[in-house]
């Protein structure tokens, strides 16, 4: 059975994310949350980071944020190269999504009709985005290659299903900001 579109899920629902209690939950399909440059001491010729930030609340299948992660990446190490950057996804698919299958067949007289409000079985995962300006993921880079990593986040965008949009800052602001 295909999967539903991400629209089926966009809304916030009761949370589902006590996995020793669901028999059957699926992995996390993302194999890893950092790429290119991982080394501290490396990272910190790296003088702006671009953030990608959700614009609502909601919520993101999983597959859908491995999809953006894979677009940025590529992107990224084909005109950047690895040594160059830093890709973090910020988030992590803590909500497992249920689903309550539903037969529908073209040779069917009647739709069925099933039982209201049930549970459901585990089919995914999914981000929760409680609130606004929440970052999803982002990129430590040099000056000389801003351009490559706001078009990768770009890319990265289309393929998630909440509007986002792009935050350029300093790591100098980002320290002052922590502190």
């Amino acid at each position: 059975m295909p999967l539903r579109p991400g629209r089926c899920y966009r809304r916030l629902k009761r949370p589902y994310t006590r996995t020793e209690y669901i028999a059957g939950a699926p992995y996390v399909q993302i194999p890893r949350f950092e790429l290119g440059n991982t080394k501290p001491k490396e990272r910190a010729r790296f003088d702006y980071v671009v953030k990608l930030v959700s614009e609502e609340a909601g919520q993101m299948r999983a597959n859908a944020l491995e999809a953006a992660r894979q677009m940025a990446y590529k992107y990224l190490s084909k005109y950047v190269g690895d040594p160059n950057f830093y890709l973090k996804i910020a988030v992590y698919p803590f909500n497992v999504i249920r689903e309550n299958k539903m037969l529908a067949m073209a040779g069917a007289d009647r739709l069925q009709q099933g039982m209201r409000l049930a549970f459901g079985v585990p089919t995914g995962r999914a981000v929760r985005v409680l609130r606004p300006d929440t970052v999803i993921m982002y990129v430590e880079i040099e000056g000389k290659n801003l351009a490559h990593a706001k078009e990768a986040l770009r890319r990265a965008a289309s393929k998630l299903s909440l509007p986002t949009r792009i935050v350029i800052t300093t790591k100098q602001q980002v320290g002052k900001a922590v502190t």
